[in-house]
């Protein structure tokens, strides 16, 4: 039998990798295609009272159609505050399903849709709701931390949720009143958080296809042909990556770091898709995507996420257009017992300001 705080079962990775072969991303579109799309699905947005809510690593076209039509672009944190908080009785989630159920869990009264309901995330596989129940309930003296990045089943065992951004803090307040901890399911990102807290963790053995394959020796010649570089990394990648850093952030906390380095040239060691507001954010810097292994024969990601590029233009409008057959549900039992671990994540958020108000 598998340990499961060891290793990820075999015929789990063989799954989670035929799933990242088999998404098809977004077609292709010309300008004038664009055009067309971006103009219907705007007044699909003012006619259904709905709101765009954006992951940073989805397609530059719908992050700032997002920008252009009063929705958010940002991190999963920012995503769940923003969705809740919100006037639009229809919410257009754009990212990977982990992030429509967290908008549905928060917002029940709301209809939450998304571009494709088959936009998975390898971290959400890798940690079955069953399988999670058993593993701690093998561990009942520790409290349960899980990070966003999971199902709404994972969600409902958990005492608490975590985000990249919030992750630290809410590991070091539990560490501080002597609670041992249940971490699930990044094996990376818990590693990472275990030595920076020093805290007692059981770590879940999953990883993220896009960070688990940043190369270390490869990112270390990319660092010598670019010395002036600044190294920028998201804690999901490998600990030797991580290591390499000069900056280890979510991906809101590495957009701000790219603003504060000094250096013209940034290497950045997280999913591609955040070039574009990264980008916008420091218009005179060079940014370099860090080096995956494998190489672009090989890797399963190549630096963006197979199921985020299945989100575009064509598939936003068919989700306003027909939301039956994009709609989130929850079911009831299990959002009920989600939201308390969701909530206690923003109400501690907030209360650290790891959560301000925009407009």
């Amino acid at each position: 039998m598998t340990d499961l705080s060891t290793e990820i079962p075999a015929a789990l990775v063989a799954r989670i990798q035929q799933l990242a072969g088999e998404s098809a991303p977004a077609s292709k579109l010309n300008a004038a295609q664009e055009a067309d799309l971006i103009t219907r699905i705007k007044a699909e947005l003012i006619k259904q009272n709905a709101v765009m809510i954006v992951h940073f690593y989805v397609d530059a076209a719908l992050q700032k159609l997002a920008d252009d039509t009063g929705g958010r672009v940002s991190d999963s944190l920012d995503m769940a505050a923003f969705g809740a908080a919100h006037p639009a009785q229809t919410l257009v989630v754009c990212g990977v399903r982990f992030m429509g159920e967290t908008a549905k869990i928060l917002s029940p009264e709301k209809r939450v849709i998304m571009p494709t309901l088959k936009a998975e995330c390898s971290l959400d596989l890798s940690c079955p709701a069953t399988e999670f129940a058993a593993f701690c309930d093998a561990n009942p003296d520790r409290t349960v931390v899980v990070y966003a990045n999971t199902s709404a089943a994972v969600k409902a065992r958990a005492d608490w949720v975590v985000t990249s951004s919030n992750a630290l803090q809410i590991v070091g307040h539990l560490k501080a009143l002597g609670e041992k901890i249940i971490w699930a399911p990044d094996r990376h990102l818990g590693r990472y958080i275990q030595e920076k807290t020093g805290a007692d963790m059981l770590l879940w053995q999953g990883d993220c296809v896009v960070h688990n394959e940043f190369a270390a020796e490869a990112l270390v010649e990319l660092k010598r042909q670019h010395p002036e570089a600044a190294i920028i990394v998201h804690p999901e990648s490998p600990k030797a990556v991580v290591e390499l850093a000069d900056v280890v952030g979510s991906t809101s906390q590495l957009i701000r770091a790219a603003v504060r380095l000094p250096n013209e040239t940034l290497i950045v060691a997280t999913d591609n898709g955040i070039f574009y507001k990264m980008q916008q954010a420091v218009p005179h810097k060079t940014l370099i995507e860090a080096p995956t292994s494998g190489g672009s024969t090989q890797c399963i990601s190549c630096a963006h996420c197979p199921w985020m590029a299945m989100n575009g233009l064509e598939n936003v409008l068919a989700a306003l257009e027909h939301p039956a057959e994009h709609e989130i549900h929850v079911p009831e039992t299990i959002r009920v017992n989600a939201v308390r671990s969701l909530d206690r994540m923003l109400a501690f958020s907030r209360d650290q300001g790891l959560i301000t108000p925009r407009s």
